[in-house]
């Protein structure tokens, strides 16, 4: 069995990589993997899903304590996450249900261990979304897009302004259930935090 280091509130030095609490890690891979399921199959995730998601969270770092470092972990957590990616919804980049997911993510593991996670997230969405492009024969398309919204961004104006097909709510944007990236990208950030975890 894998030791695990004590994983006391006090104890948060900027490591991101280390395991939550065990109930913790559980809950999250519940919650990840049928908000994976939901996203692949309905390309939603439910609000039952990830509101219980953010609940649990506050709850359960609340009961791990001590209580009043515990909420505040889980609501600093919490407050990082939904401000990240609200600023990617407002872009049209990501969607309601995914802002949410990553809200209860950060309610559960806290704003350190979220950005251990999100990290991961990016790297291996953007390798999943560089297979997708390239198996649908759009690379030089997406190369285009992304220098366009790189140009937009340096004047300020929203990229799916102009291109429909940048505006993830669209039907012709080309994109990842984003709820299963989340979920893979879970996964190999615990494996990970197991392999560097003394």
């Amino acid at each position: 069995m894998q030791k695990r280091k004590p994983t006391g509130y006090n104890e948060h030095s900027m490591n991101l990589f280390t395991l939550p609490p065990q109930k913790v890690e559980v809950v999250l891979l519940v919650v990840l993997l049928a908000a994976a399921v939901f996203d692949v199959r309905y390309r939603r995730i439910p609000n039952w899903l990830t509101v219980g998601g953010v609940v649990l969270g506050l709850v359960m770092n609340t009961v791990i304590g001590p209580p009043l470092a515990g909420i505040g972990f889980a609501l600093a957590g919490l407050g990082v996450a939904f401000g990240v990616y609200v600023a990617l919804y407002a872009l049209h980049a990501m969607g309601a249900g995914d802002v949410k997911l990553m809200a209860a993510v950060g309610a559960l593991v806290g704003w350190e261990r979220w950005f251990g996670i999100f990290f991961v997230t990016a790297l291996i969405g953007g390798v999943m979304a560089f297979i997708l492009v390239v198996s649908r024969g759009r690379l030089k398309r997406t190369l285009f897009n992304v220098g366009f919204i790189l140009s937009e961004l340096k004047s300020l104006r929203p990229a799916y302004l102009a291109r429909e097909e940048l505006d993830v709510k669209n039907k012709k944007a080309l994109g990842l259930p984003h709820g299963a990236v989340i979920a893979v990208s879970a996964v190999f950030y615990l494996a990970l935090c197991v392999r560097l975890t003394p």
